[in-house]
């Protein structure tokens, strides 16, 4: 009878180690390492446009981040990189790691087909038990839409969508509206084959 290899866990003192030396980046979950693969034009317009309306919307209240920045949930231990992140107040790191966040105020990911099921589902489950986090914004890339999630004093998430060109979009925890407008200013958007 054949015995199967156990699967060998790295820690994440090894994944850390590993993902600094590499020329790619790598989330990190239950020991394992998954490689992230880029983004599409859009993609990176739309996250870029997020980070400058914050960046000019926020005027150093709150700092916004790009996707090279590497995000712990510390109480589930997924190492990721979204595509946005803003902290209010100050920056708080992971004990020895200073550039791992551990309290993130918002994160916003840009959809893809590829990882959208994940970005909905187990990555916001897991971005849901980071004690500082109060919004969770998905963005869609095919379509002026964003949805955003707003955590409730009673520890619930509340789901709003916004969609269209001309609308925009409140922030309730940076005390901010962003047009959408600005989040998709040059983005094209793929015509239908629907008829």
């Amino acid at each position: 009878m054949a015995v199967a290899n156990p699967i060998s866990r790295l820690t994440e003192a090894e994944y850390l180690e590993i993902e600094r030396a590499a020329g790619h980046k790598s989330e990190f979950f239950d020991g394992e390492m998954f490689a992230m693969s880029g983004g599409s034009p859009m993609h990176s317009l739309i996250a870029g446009n997020l980070v400058t309306a914050f960046n000019n919307a926020l005027k150093g209240r709150c700092r916004p981040f790009n996707s090279d920045l590497r995000i712990k949930v510390e109480e589930t231990g997924l190492f990721a990189y979204p595509d946005v992140s803003v902290v209010c107040g100050s920056l708080q790191t992971m004990e020895g790691a200073d550039d791992v966040l551990v309290n993130p105020t918002l994160i916003a990911e840009v959809l893809s087909d590829s990882t959208e099921a994940y970005d909905r589902g187990k990555k916001f489950e897991n971005y849901r038990k980071i004690p500082s986090l109060r919004e969770y914004l998905l963005v869609s890339q095919k379509e002026p839409v964003v949805e955003r999630f707003t955590k409730q004093a009673n520890g619930d998430w509340l789901l709003h969508e916004v969609s269209g060109m001309e609308s925009s979009v409140e922030l309730v925890s940076l005390e901010l509206t962003l047009e959408l407008s600005d989040i998709y200013a040059n983005v094209e958007f793929a015509v239908s084959e629907a008829g």
